[in-house]
């Protein structure tokens, strides 16, 4: 029989959409031809592309930009309310945030991604199979 995962109970999160995954230590957010076309189309881009200065090519992938302090390029300022500008059509790894195997490695990861994220460990009890599913989902 295969080991039990600690978080086999549930793990408890509710995005706030305060942005905190959204910043930081610079990084990729990896996004398909697919995110591509699809945010292209949520913000009324008729080539079904984005510009250079929403994606940079990284070897044989694609990821949405930063800016120089760290935020991702679609993370809005606006006054005190701070929101993702395409969070209908936000990326899979955006979408999955914080069910990473990177997070999920032990209580003491989830924890630590606790203290940047207001959202874990807070709202909708999510089931193991949930997290499972999140967790493993692919790139379309």
């Amino acid at each position: 029989m295969a080991k039990e995962k600690w978080y086999q109970a549930g793990l408890a999160f509710e995005c706030t959409q305060c942005g905190a995954c959204c910043t930081g230590p610079p990084g990729y957010v990896w996004v398909t031809r697919k995110n591509i076309k699809t945010i292209a189309r949520f913000l009324g881009r008729a080539d079904d592309w984005l510009p250079e200065s929403h994606l940079v090519r990284v070897r044989f992938r694609y990821s949405l930009t930063e800016r120089p302090n760290g935020d991702c390029i679609f993370l809005k300022h606006d006054g005190d309310e701070v929101k993702c500008s395409i969070y209908s059509v936000r990326p899979l790894q955006c979408r999955t945030w914080p069910f990473w195997n990177s997070n999920l490695t032990s209580a003491a990861a989830w924890n630590h991604a606790n203290r940047i994220c207001p959202g874990i460990n807070r709202g909708v009890l999510h089931d193991f199979a949930t997290i499972e599913e999140m967790r493993t989902r692919k790139p379309e």
